[in-house]
């Protein structure tokens, strides 16, 4: 039996290519989806199967924080629970950003439906505050070859925007080789304006998010603290990995610390991605890691964080995708190729 660490997406992974990701892979999970819906008519949004089932994708309408991030923790929990567990031992989970909600609920922290409930909350309150934006940077290479040095250069950049009157600018996620920056306006423009472009498409603006993981989010951490109550965390199932790289062990963790974390800390400060991957690998040193649906786009920043953390020797690119033949160690259930080798054999 392999080894897994499962680790679950955030935001901006349910786009074109994923529209009917739910009705394709998981239309037999209708009783679970319905108590999702039920929350959903019962706050009057719109509802699941109508999202997933739209006749086109709309980046105003599915990219939206109060749409985006349930139907992003509906894939992600469904794909969790179709891994083949007679196969694969899952001995930890971990997440990205709003990833870390739909980590507790599979790690069993919270229940399906309070996990439902929490992402549902936080994504409408992020939504009609949008209070500021993210920027995504590169740090590293095509080559995706630790530099560190570049690293530094652009902290202090950043470091040295946010600190000027009326400029708003931090970290926000550090995502492999790549470095989200949240801020106000002016903060983000200073940025675009003062680094060179990149690949074509950095510095990326990411559209519909707001400025995640910093202090601009103290009124939707007050207002997630307000609605949602600590007496719904449990003691987690699984180990799970925070975006401190704090391990929350099975029997032993402490619940009121674990909902404070979750709508203090985790909504106001940066969130270490990068730190939270190699803490996976270190300390359960997993046969693969699992990136649940939807999307594919976060395999590249698990690729980039096993890099920076010299991984088995993985120093490069060109390395991680010689590794990954003929049988895949981290293994995106988003794509059509991968998905078969966790799932349950039929026949």
């Amino acid at each position: 039996m392999k080894t897994a660490v499962v680790i679950c997406p955030g935001r901006g992974t349910y786009n074109k290519s994923e529209l009917g990701y739910l009705g394709r892979h998981h239309a037999d999970r209708a009783d679970l989806l319905e108590s999702f819906e039920a929350i959903r008519r019962e706050r009057g949004r719109e509802t699941l199967q109508a999202l997933d089932g739209a006749a086109t994708y709309s980046l105003s309408r599915h990219s939206r924080g109060d749409n985006a991030s349930a139907l992003i923790f509906t894939a992600t929990y469904c794909d969790f629970l179709s891994i083949a567990r007679d196969e694969i031992e899952i001995v930890a989970v971990t997440g990205n950003s709003m990833g870390w909600y739909s980590a507790l609920a599979c790690a069993g922290a919270l229940s399906p439906v309070d996990g439902f409930d929490v992402v549902d909350t936080m994504g409408a309150l992020m939504q009609e505050a949008l209070i500021g934006g993210q920027i995504v940077y590169p740090f590293t290479g095509e080559d995706w070859q630790a530099d560190p040095a570049r690293k530094r250069e652009l902290l202090e950049l950043i470091d040295q925007i946010g600190r000027r009157d009326g400029h708003v600018l931090a970290l926000s996620i550090d995502l492999g080789g790549m470095l989200v920056i949240a801020g106000n306006e002016p903060g983000l423009s200073a940025f675009e304006k003062a680094v060179p472009p990149l690949q074509g498409r950095f510095p990326m603006r990411l559209g519909n998010h707001a400025a995640f993981h910093t202090a601009l989010q103290a009124p939707v951490a007050e207002a997630g603290r307000a609605r949602l109550a600590p007496d719904m965390f449990m003691q987690p199932a699984l180990p799970l990995i925070d975006g401190r790289g704090a391990i929350w062990w099975p029997h032993a963790a402490d619940t009121h610390a674990m909902w404070d974390y979750t709508f203090g800390h985790q909504v106001v400060e940066p969130y270490d991605f990068t730190r939270a991957v190699q803490i996976a690998a270190r300390e359960f040193a997993p046969d693969l890691f699992i990136v649940t649906g939807p999307g594919t786009t976060l395999g590249g920043a698990v690729a980039q964080s096993l890099i920076l953390a010299d991984w088995h020797g993985i120093a490069s690119k060109a390395d991680f995708l010689a590794s990954q033949q003929p049988d895949p160690f981290v293994v995106l259930m988003g794509m059509d190729e991968h998905r078969p080798g966790v799932l349950p054999k039929i026949g």
